[in-house]
């Protein structure tokens, strides 16, 4: 079998007496769309903070690209490879699109202590952040303040801001929240685009994205892993369709 991109063994996290992740191990294959899915509560997000290095674990091991990185702080992650983007958008308003994909690609830097030299003057910076902008469709908004676009052009343009550190794997934490069925449409095609070149681990709760563009999916439930396989076998599966999926319940 390949090399994972990422592999998780008996990952468990726990808040005092809440046990969120479970003794979790799971392979997520290189250029794939993986998506983890389950009821609230499940453990989705807190497994997606705990690969991202903002959720130190409380035992179990994470490798990435076959090089430890259990307990790692989110900003060496973060150069190592993986993006992360959140429930909720995590843009700067006041600030124009371009402005925020320059945020990002500006934190792939080693360091951002350069005192005697203007941000400007980065030619990289720069041009990892048109290019991000350009691969998130929003150049033409590129002078905009965020706080003037549409909420789907707001989620896109926070996957915009993750690109510009271009990462090897992508961490989607709901990326289709809250949007109507015309913007969804519009980022379920950019997911597609970007898994030509990336690796993505998606959490979502729209579960005709999750089956329309996943390879694999892994069900948690009360923080445990139920089943992981092929989307047909999820689909199909008993133990799914009893402990989550129920009578027609995506939620």
């Amino acid at each position: 079998m390949a090399e994972p991109i990422l592999e998780t063994q008996a990952l468990s996290k726990e808040f005092g007496g809440l046990v969120a992740v479970d003794q979790v191990s799971l392979r997520f294959a290189a250029g794939t769309v993986h998506a983890v899915i389950g009821p609230n509560g499940a453990g989705k997000t807190t497994l997606i903070n705990l690969l991202s290095g903002e959720l130190r674990p409380s035992s179990g091991r994470i490798h990435f690209q076959g090089r430890e990185i259990t307990g790692a702080p989110s900003n060496r992650i973060a150069r190592l490879g993986i993006g992360r983007s959140y429930q909720k958008t995590n843009i700067f308003p006041e600030f124009s699109c371009l402005q925020n994909c320059w945020i990002g690609a500006q934190a792939r830097l080693p360091t951002s202590m350069r005192f005697f030299r203007a941000a400007r003057r980065y030619d990289a910076v720069a041009e990892r952040a048109e290019r991000a902008l350009a691969l998130c469709e929003l150049a033409h908004r590129k002078d905009v303040p965020a706080a003037e676009i549409s909420y789907g052009e707001q989620r896109q343009l926070e996957i915009g801001m993750m690109l510009a550190t271009e990462p090897t794997l992508l961490l989607l934490d709901e990326p289709l929240a809250g949007m109507g069925n015309d913007e969804s449409a519009r980022v379920i095609e950019l997911l597609r685009r970007l898994a030509l070149d990336h690796s993505l681990i998606l959490i979502e709760h729209d579960l005709d994205a999750v089956f329309a563009i996943a390879e694999a999916i892994t069900v948690m439930v009360n923080g445990e892993v139920l089943e992981t396989g092929p989307p047909s076998q999820i689909r199909t599966s008993a133990a799914v369709r009893e402990s989550y999926i129920g009578e027609g319940d995506a939620a």
